[in-house]
């Protein structure tokens, strides 16, 4: 796991070389300023975490917390914002930015009020779905209900505050079942 993982970073200093070489590409045409630069993954991976060598479609944070980063016009230099998003939400950030119009309307939502105001689009729960389970993650918590697979029928819940690493499944927790039942009909 180890190799693996130090082999992939060492990968990605290529990645950064070309992101080098096109950011002075835009500088030296003097397009920069006008250039949206977004980077992002479609998942995350693990490397051991969970007791998992290798895998990247689960609902544990290693696999759908990916790093986003922006700049771009209209975009403040230096800011980091916490409010949860989604890859469904750069097509719409992507239209307002360019002031293009879809021709279909949008599942997601622009980016820009968050980036914006910080902190204002809390309180938002995404929906997370694979071949295996559905979930949504709130803020605090991320429940999931195994449809298919080999642990159908199972459900998970994390309290993400007070368990960040997602050790303690508390779906069976009295006192979680509030949350419980409000996270799996759909009403946090």
């Amino acid at each position: 796991i180890h190799n693996l993982y130090r082999c992939e970073l060492e990968s990605l200093l290529a990645v950064d070389e070309g992101v080098q070489r096109i950011v002075d590409a835009l500088a030296a045409a003097g397009e920069l300023d006008r250039t949206l630069l977004i980077f992002t993954s479609d998942n995350g991976f693990f490397h051991g975490e969970h007791r998992l060598p290798f895998n990247k479609t689960l609902l544990y944070e290693e696999s759908i917390r990916v790093p986003l980063l922006v700049r771009g016009p209209g975009i403040p230099a230096g800011i980091t914002v916490s409010d949860l998003v989604a890859n469904v939400d750069l097509a719409p950030t992507i239209l307002e930015l360019t002031g293009a119009n879809a021709a279909f309307s949008q599942d997601g939502r622009s980016l820009m009020r968050a980036i914006r105001h910080p902190g204002r689009e809390s309180g938002r729960e995404l929906v997370i779905e694979s071949n295996r389970y559905e979930a949504v993650r709130t803020e605090r918590y991320i429940y999931a209900e195994h449809e298919r697979g080999p642990d159908v029928g199972a459900r998970e819940l994390y309290d993400l505050r007070l368990d960040p690493f997602e050790l303690d499944n508390r779906v069976r927790d009295p006192a979680y079942s509030a949350v419980r039942k409000a996270l799996a009909t759909g009403t946090p």
